[in-house]
């Protein structure tokens, strides 16, 4: 039976203290330690100190949920370099414990939540249900149930005080920059920040459940991407039912052949980030268990309570950026942050440190050939663009990017960092030419997109634009 979840600020934040203490006495003994020791074993005895310190966040991640559970997801999908390389394995063991299967509540007490909400007994509501879960997530676990009518559904379910225990975690944010800020220097205030703006709105089911059913409808007779619909009126705010989808889970998607693992990846890439500069709308927490493949070939995405809904003129704005970076015209892309209000201080920001800062951000979507997402290549990009300890483009890292902005742009890191799980190829600037400038597709999944958003009489953003001043990508190579 799992732990009690500590749900009090007072509870949480001794356990995150804890940590931060056992970390500082560990350095302090481990340099005391190194004394009069010769360099090979003052490293080797450095690096064991990291190690433990690393796995002692993951320990602390894992069994906190809520904020840190979140943190750890982000971890486990960018595969950031935070071990020794004869470490990672190990290590990436460790986080995929985060990302797929957190600790089980039992189920007495995950019926007593569905019992709760809806004052009547789990019989009266479903004509069947599986005591087993199917699926742990960050704040609940998923089960397989029947209705009375014959659906099959999955049920989400919150743990009982996770409520409670996200928003002790958001008070909690001065601890937590300290806390994880000695293993993982790229959790930086800017990143904390935008996840407390975000993360409350994952506990009211009922707004997902709204959401969702949405977002199922855009979607809906799709050629590859599927929305499972939800029953907002089954539906309460620690209960989501949702169309039940059945399909093989991310670590058997792995394991396909190449050819089936790049046209999965293509997916991921249209639904993740195509559909920010097509609907003005995304998916904010793209990760491994949030999709699954089903036999017909049609990629299932689950989980919208981190969703986003963008002013067109922001989307704009990031597209306009986007192309200018394919373009190098750094003067014109510094122009805009300053319009923008994203670059306050001009005087410290010159026009290649801003070209070169987004396209350490975004490099993988403007090189025009076949380009093979690694894990390293996603990280590096991440640690490129936010990690304090990365000496390049520190001028533009104190910039202040909005919110929204920042939403995104973490989006798309995550969206790279599932990619990189996957090691998917594709021309993916020939894919984002789509919509960033209107071209034609040039895949056949693209042309079956297209083709459906004809027949739904969807329009297509933006409209045909003439061909870039010099060719996207032209002086970059590719990192395959």
């Amino acid at each position: 039976m799992a732990k009690e979840l500590p749900t009090s600020r007072l509870a949480r934040g001794t356990k995150l203290g804890v940590a931060v203490a056992g970390n500082v006495l560990r350095a302090q003994k481990t340099r005391r330690s190194m004394r009069g020791r010769s360099e090979a074993v003052r490293e080797r005895m450095a690096e064991e100190s990291m190690i433990r310190a690393t796995e002692q966040m993951v320990m602390v991640l894992g069994t906190m949920k809520g904020v840190a559970m979140k943190l750890g997801q982000m971890l486990s999908v960018l595969d950031l370099d935070l071990v020794p390389p004869e470490h990672r394995e190990r290590f990436q063991r460790r986080l995929a414990v985060l990302r797929d299967s957190a600790p089980k509540v039992s189920f007495d007490t995950m019926r007593g939540v569905i019992e709760k909400d809806f004052g009547r007994t789990l019989e009266e509501l479903f004509a069947e249900f599986d005591a087993e879960p199917i699926a742990a997530a960050s704040i609940g676990q998923v089960y397989r149930a029947r209705l009375h009518d014959g659906r099959a559904v999955a049920v989400k379910v919150q743990y009982p005080g996770i409520d409670t225990a996200v928003r002790a975690d958001l008070k909690n944010l001065a601890m937590f920059r300290r806390v994880l800020q000695s293993a993982m220097p790229w959790v930086t205030p800017a990143v904390l920040d935008e996840l407390r703006l975000n993360l409350e709105s994952e506990l009211d089911y009922v707004a997902e459940a709204h959401t969702q059913r949405e977002v199922a409808a855009l979607f809906a007779d799709h050629p590859f991407i599927v929305v499972p619909a939800t029953m907002p009126e089954l539906s309460s705010t620690h209960v989501l039912v949702s169309e039940y989808f059945p399909g093989r889970g991310f670590e058997e998607i792995r394991r396909l052949p190449e050819a089936e693992r790049d046209r999965v990846g293509e997916i991921i890439y249209r639904f993740y980030v195509g559909s920010l500069f097509t609907f003005h709308e995304f998916c904010g927490d793209p990760h491994p268990g949030n999709l699954l493949l089903g036999e017909d070939g049609r990629v299932a995405f689950l989980d919208f309570g981190l969703f986003n809904r963008m002013d067109p003129e922001h989307v704009r704005f990031e597209a306009t950026c986007i192309r200018a970076a394919a373009e190098e015209r750094a003067e014109d892309l510094r122009q805009l942050m300053i319009d923008h209000g994203i670059i306050d201080s001009p005087e410290e920001i010159s026009p290649e440190d801003c070209l070169e800062y987004v396209l350490a951000a975004c490099e993988w979507a403007l090189i025009d050939q076949d380009l093979t997402i690694t894990p390293e290549l996603a990280s590096g990009a991440f640690v490129l663009a936010v990690d304090p300890r990365a000496s390049e483009y520190a001028g533009m890292k104190q910039q202040n990017l909005p919110p929204e902005h920042l939403f995104s742009r973490r989006a798309d890191f995550l969206t790279f960092g599932v990619l990189g799980q996957l090691e998917a190829t594709a021309n993916w600037h020939r894919i984002a030419r789509e919509w960033l400038y209107g071209d034609e597709p040039v895949t056949e999944l693209g042309k079956q997109h297209h083709a459906w958003l004809a027949r739904r009489g969807l329009p297509r953003k933006p409209a045909k634009r003439s061909a870039p001043r010099k060719a996207a990508g032209g002086k970059r190579t590719s990192t395959k």
